[in-house]
């Protein structure tokens, strides 16, 4: 039997467009919050939208970190195809994903997503921009889906090699995604060492957020930000391990701009190698 294609317009809904939407078939809502203390699980089964599913960014859209890579690389796309087919995801579904941080968690499956083929967005705003009901629980699970491998694109990820040639070649901009402070040096909770990629620009994710209503600024605003810091050339994107670099892709999406390719390791893995140089305060 066919089913009606769900039109969408860009790559975020509002919560008024998922209202609308929820529950026909085709749509599914991943909420994909995460924690430090790895209560996002727990988070999820007090209160998330009805229907949805929950994937954990590092048990389910990560592999396990090694000495070398950070702490969230990418897993085989055999991998990942299975876990969304475990969650009833499939090729031809349309997958809105949420989280409770006002997106900076649901891009990296919105992206993992979209660089392989697949439809997705993000909920404008995160569970605390929708005023419908919640379930509780564990849901029950959906049918398996097929859900195909696809390889994640060479030309969309770069290691730290490819970094360090594009800074010094001025060939790409370099964003860094992290709050100023952790970028400027004065505070790193996850590693083991603070400071930044020399040559970076700081662009917090934060900045792409209406102070006042925690969602993204229009695209006019974020095509003036992402201007103003240089993303009229070739961009990557990074963070501390690969995640809220992708708030960063997403805003320039919305603004218009062309995907800018992420480096997967960020931080967490260019000081994994000690030669690596590293940078303090404001100035890249």
């Amino acid at each position: 039997m066919l089913t009606r294609v769900i039109a969408l317009s860009g790559p975020l809904v509002s919560p008024e467009w998922l209202a609308e939407h929820l529950g026909e078939v085709g749509l599914i809502v991943v909420d994909s919050r995460w924690t430090p203390d790895a209560s996002g699980r727990a988070g999820f089964a007090s209160g998330h939208i009805p229907g949805a599913v929950y994937l954990d960014a590092d048990d389910d859209l990560a592999a396990s970190p090694a000495q070398r890579g950070g702490r969230h690389p990418l897993p085989d796309s055999v991998a990942f195809a299975a876990t969304m087919s475990r969650a009833g995801i499939g090729d031809d579904d349309l997958v809105v994903v949420c989280d409770v941080s006002q997106g900076s968690h649901a891009v990296r499956l919105w992206w993992m997503l979209t660089v392989t083929g697949h439809r997705a967005a993000v909920l404008d705003g995160g569970l605390p921009s929708w005023d419908g009901s919640l379930e509780t629980g564990d849901p029950a699970p959906r049918p398996t889906a097929l859900f195909s491998a696809r390889p994640w694109p060479a030309d969309a990820i770069v290691d730290a090699d490819a970094v360090a040639a594009a800074l010094g070649t001025g060939d790409a901009l370099v964003l860094d995604a992290r709050a100023p402070e952790r970028y400027r040096g004065e505070v790193e909770p996850y590693e083991q060492k603070a400071g930044h990629i020399p040559g970076a620009v700081n662009a917090s994710w934060s900045e792409n957020l209406d102070a006042a209503t925690g969602r993204f600024r229009s695209p006019a605003e974020l095509a003036e930000r992402y201007r103003d810091l240089g993303a009229d050339q070739s961009t990557i994107v990074q963070c501390g391990s690969g995640i809220t670099a992708l708030h960063d892709a997403l805003a320039m999406r919305i603004a218009g701009l062309e995907m800018p390719r992420l480096y997967v390791g960020s931080w967490s893995d260019w000081i994994s190698d000690p030669d690596r140089p590293i940078a303090t305060g404001d100035e890249p």
